[in-house]
């Protein structure tokens, strides 16, 4: 009689088991990608850059080698500013080494773009039902509640344009 080994499930001592089994399998994707390394990037690109650098230019993905290390980092540019960033490349991946504390960083590619992509941060959502937003107004006695109502409505509308 010998035994059949199929089932791949792996057994610990006590019911242990290691931390990388309990991380979903897309979060593990993205962190041996290195999307750590680039979240850490982009969310201190100004605090790691001087102002006039972290103007010029801001990171698209950092495409990581073997054992997280000797990574590219690819930026775009502002259409102008490309020589710029060209001699300041050295400075960019001292800077970006240190504040990790290792050589993430080997390579910085540049693409160029021509304006800095800015996002519009629209804090209300837009309103989809007018008509029934305005026959509730409609039903509101007091005159000057309606009124105010109304002009709010009506400036929502023309910022949310």
């Amino acid at each position: 009689m010998h035994n059949k080994n199929n089932n791949k499930t792996n057994t610990f001592i006590q019911g242990l088991r290691p931390f990388s089994s309990s991380i979903p399998k897309t979060l593990k994707k993205h962190l041996r990608k290195g999307g750590y390394n680039y979240s850490n990037i982009v969310d201190n690109w100004a605090k790691i850059l001087n102002n006039k650098i972290s103007d010029s230019c801001y990171p698209i993905t950092v495409k990581m080698g073997k054992d997280m290390k000797d990574g590219t980092l690819v930026l775009n540019v502002i259409h102008g500013k490309e020589m710029e960033v060209e001699y300041n490349k050295n400075e960019i991946i001292d800077k970006i080494n240190s504040f990790f504390g290792y050589n993430c960083i080997k390579n910085v590619i540049l693409k160029i773009v021509q304006d800095k992509i800015i996002k519009q941060n629209k804090i209300l959502p837009k309103i989809k039902n007018l008509k029934k937003i305005n026959e509730k107004i409609k039903k509101v006695d007091n005159i000057e509640l309606k009124n105010s109502l109304g002009k709010f409505l009506k400036a929502y509308n023309e910022r949310n344009k």
